[in-house]
């Protein structure tokens, strides 16, 4: 197996010859270059920008996760069991809605189950411990459910909120197609049940930001409603400016993406803690400016996204967020190969922080993949290996 076995380029070639495209065709479909898109296929550049992801697949007529190749082939015990516990996750979400009391559920002192959610709201989701997470929904969700029709009925309905979002995060983020939507869906019936209009707008946003390159269209439709949300509490409104830019963005729209851009850093002024706790949204100033690395990004402005890093690196928020910053300032390094020793630094800079998120990362893999192609000998040759075995990337000889 070649290290380029796994890269998205491959998937790409593969798709397109059963598919009976020529390159030309294919190319001009997803609006790119017969030469650019040979290039990808033969590993010698990397997939980074949503967009293009997402244009390729259209393209191709599959899901940008098709082609992103996941959920990834479990590579260790760890792994393994990770994608094991998520069949239970499926089976919980698929197994009872809201309002239902699951009749074998074993009834710990109530105590007991906050403390759970505690763990999984303060310790495994901000440090994006998948396996902790996968591990403990199967088991909360109806316990959860249960207390919800006794005397802890709103506290209970509020840790449903959560713990739906914990289960479908994690399914967007490893890969079980279909999980995640009916996690969105799950947080909307429990804010109906609740009765509260700010979380039925914020259960608005969650089903936006979850949507992710499914339909950006249709994504920015539902974050532009959940900005425009009077009941939404502030951090909502901030978060659904945050994602309507970005879909913007994705979409090639740079003046709607610097509009909500603007939007949501007047808002995050009005948050006192810079990086609000509530919801585990950390919406502030802190996670405004991560989210505008990876927006410039998008809209092609990598230079400008690297030189952020330069002057500040994100504190004061969750591991998982700071992560995405150094994931993304990866990717806009990863454009020029002279820049590549930067963008490898920053990788494991992104692992360090949250391993089991950085690993599962597409535009991660690729990069590392596509690196790999290019010089297996160079300087950083050593620790980008390293990186590429904990990936499960082959790294060849």
């Amino acid at each position: 197996m070649n290290s380029d076995d796994q890269s998205i380029g491959k998937r790409i070639r593969e798709i397109r010859v059963a598919r009976k495209l020529s390159v030309t065709a294919a190319a001009g479909l997803a609006g790119i270059s017969q030469s650019y898109l040979s290039m990808i296929e033969r590993g010698q550049r990397a997939v980074t920008k949503r967009d293009l992801l997402e244009n390729i697949a259209n393209a191709l007529r599959v899901s940008p996760m098709e082609l992103a190749g996941k959920p990834y082939p479990a590579t260790d015990n760890s792994s393994g069991e990770l994608m094991a516990a998520m069949a239970e996750v499926a089976d919980t979400l698929m197994g009872w809605r809201v309002g239902d009391v699951p009749d074998d559920v074993r009834q710990r002192p109530w105590e007991e189950v906050t403390g759970d959610l505690h763990v999984l709201t303060h310790r495994l989701r901000p440090n994006a411990d998948y396996e902790g997470q996968a591990a403990m929904l199967p088991t909360l969700i109806p316990e959860l459910l249960a207390a919800a029709r006794g005397r802890s009925r709103e506290a209970a309905l509020l840790g449903l909120v959560n713990a739906y979002k914990a289960a479908a995060s994690l399914a967007r983020d490893v890969g079980v197609v279909g999980l995640t939507m009916l996690g969105a869906e799950r947080i909307r019936e429990t804010a109906e049940e609740l009765g509260d209009p700010g979380m039925v707008g914020y259960a608005v946003y969650q089903r936006a930001d979850m949507l992710s390159g499914t339909d950006r269209r249709r994504q920015y439709r539902l974050a532009t409603t959940a900005a425009e949300n009077e009941h939404a509490r502030v951090e909502t409104r901030g978060m659904a400016h945050l994602t309507a830019a970005l879909s913007s963005a994705v979409q090639g729209d740079a003046s709607l993406a610097t509009t909500h851009l603007a939007e949501a850093t007047d808002l995050a002024e009005r948050v006192e803690a810079d990086a609000s706790p509530w919801m585990q949204t950390y919406f502030g100033r802190t996670n405004v400016r991560i989210w505008q690395v990876c927006i410039e990004i998008e809209l092609g402005h990598g230079a400008k996204a690297a030189e952020i890093a330069d002057d500040w690196h994100p504190t004061g928020i969750a591991s998982s967020r700071q992560a995405m910053f150094w994931l993304d300032i990866s990717r806009a390094l990863s454009t020029e190969r002279h820049r590549h020793q930067r963008g490898l630094a920053a990788l494991l800079r992104a692992e360090k922080l949250a391993p089991q998120l950085t690993r599962n990362n597409a535009f991660a893999r690729e990069i590392v993949t596509t690196t790999l192609n290019h010089a297996r000998r160079d300087a950083g040759g050593r620790e980008l290996r390293g990186l590429a075995y904990r990936m499960g990337v082959d790294a060849g000889k």
